[in-house]
């Protein structure tokens, strides 16, 4: 199952966490691949913590890891607004550490809704009223839309929740615009930037992740093996029906096996 593979691209929510439990083995798992000598990037769609945050986190769980092993969806989308973007003024509809990640990536915020060139949208676990309706103002004003990624659920500790699909769908249905841009996975910014981080060639990775239309999609369009673990949001019974780039290389229970 490992033959040929050098790097290990391993989603965060549901493959080594649960919410911010540890699913079990997963850090031994970890530990193991890099005694192998294998590179390992924890590969995220999170948009709405930065990567300190996401660190601190990890480590609080009994995940050791620096932020160069880590990429995240938040990252990215500070890192290409910066890059095409140098001068927009940003409006986020999000919770702060998506505004951490952006400030340290040098991101101009808007400091009214009427003044963004872009609302940038990611999961808010905080969402309130008034947060919804700045961001509203905002569209309303011609502020595009770029959103971290445009998944529907992700798993917690008390099972499935809402994800960034229910932010993006409430401005949709108050304004009828969509983002133009989605940062994270399966999209070609996401995979770029974790074979840039990671330094070594698609066809030598394994990604390993518990979503079929983000990470497994993902790694079947970009020539990376894929494997699906069975810890969050995908379970047994739903494996047979995976078909196309949805359907993973090898299916696991949980990454404590691919060591195994």
């Amino acid at each position: 199952m490992l033959e040929n593979v050098e790097g290990f691209l391993i989603d965060i929510d549901g493959t080594v966490l649960t919410g911010s439990q540890l699913i079990p083995g997963a850090d031994v798992a970890i530990s193991q691949l890099r005694a192998q000598n294998k590179k390992v990037v924890l590969f995220s769609n999170r948009g709405n913590i930065s990567g300190k945050m996401c660190v601190e986190k990890l480590r609080h769980a009994g995940v050791e890891i620096d932020e160069h092993e880590l990429m995240l969806a938040s990252t990215v989308a500070a890192k290409f607004i910066k890059r095409h973007y140098p001068k927009a003024l940003i409006w986020v509809l999000s919770d702060p550490g998506l505004h951490e990640e952006l400030l340290h990536h040098e991101v101009e915020l808007a400091t009214s809704p009427e003044q963004a060139d872009f609302l940038l949208i990611s999961l808010f676990e905080t969402l309130t009223y008034d947060d919804l309706n700045l961001a509203f103002r905002a569209v309303r004003n011609g502020a595009r839309i770029i959103a971290t990624n445009a998944d529907k659920t992700f798993p917690n500790e008390e099972g499935c929740a809402i994800d960034v699909a229910g932010m993006i769908g409430a401005i949709e249905g108050a304004t009828g615009k969509l983002p133009e841009i989605v940062i994270g996975k399966p999209s070609c910014f996401m995979v770029e930037a974790a074979l840039d981080l990671i330094k070594v060639p698609a066809e030598k990775c394994m990604i390993v992740g518990d979503s079929p239309d983000s990470d497994i999609v993902l790694g079947n369009m970009h020539d990376i093996k894929t494997t699906l673990v069975l810890t969050g949001n995908t379970k047994i019974e739903h494996v047979n029906t995976l078909i196309g780039r949805r359907k993973p290389l090898y299916v696991i229970n949980t990454l404590s096996e691919l060591t195994k």
